[in-house]
């Protein structure tokens, strides 16, 4: 690890969202001493998956070093992809999907054993629990089509990245429920999430908590 005790935070998104579910966290960040870049994925081409998601965010950072990826939900898809093209120092799951190597997309909701739940939640308590009422109809307007036309196609992640790696679960999360999380982490990624309060858009509910976990967990790094 580089001797510069700053980190570039890059930070995915999810799933038919923007960048801007980052806007609260951003400036916490560097208020910590950080620099974050938040990266719009080109979710609505046609043309492109995963792969191409995933060199949006090696484009984005440019050359920058202390790289700490931070994916939330369904960016989740795409971090590890970005972690094995680029030199990362820590790669962070917010309540976020963990694929497995070669895995489709689309094929997780049922490998992971998400389509076996069951929500009788309205969609905006389910993604805005704990949000402000302004911030959630704000985000909620921006929102993209996202196309999925190449999500049934195989993840080009080969192997996992030997980088490390921690999951923040967010335990009043409606869409991603604790309990299928922290079984799913442990399937998948043979780790213990750790815990926060919040729903699912914990960046808009709770920028700053989530700025400071994010900041320890790079001041814990071993040096």
């Amino acid at each position: 690890m580089a001797d510069n005790e700053t980190a570039t935070f890059v930070l995915i998104h999810g799933g038919g969202s923007t960048s801007w579910d980052w806007h609260l966290v951003t400036p916490a960040l560097e208020a910590l001493g950080h620099e974050a870049i938040a990266v719009d994925l080109p979710i609505e081409d046609k043309a492109t998956g995963v792969s191409e998601y995933a060199d949006a965010v090696v484009e984005a950072c440019g050359d920058r070093p202390n790289l700490v990826v931070v994916a939330h939900s369904w960016g989740g898809l795409v971090a590890p992809i970005v972690s094995s093209r680029i030199d990362t120092e820590l790669l962070v799951f917010v309540t976020a999907m963990v694929p497995v190597p070669g895995e489709a997309p689309n094929d997780w909701w049922s490998a992971s054993g998400f389509s076996d739940l069951e929500s009788g939640d309205s969609e905006t308590d389910v993604f805005y629990n704990g949000v402000p009422a302004a911030l959630a109809e704000e985000c909620n307007a921006r929102g993209r089509e996202q196309t999925g036309a190449r999500d049934g196609e195989p993840s080009p992640l080969t192997a996992w990245p030997d980088v490390p790696t921690r999951f923040l679960l967010c335990r009043d999360d409606l869409f991603f429920p604790p309990e299928f999380m922290r079984g799913m982490v442990r399937d998948r990624l043979g780790i213990v999430p750790d815990e926060i309060d919040g729903g699912h858009m914990i960046a808009l509910a709770r920028p700053r908590e989530l700025a400071e976990r994010l900041h320890a967990y790079w001041t814990d790094l071993p040096r």
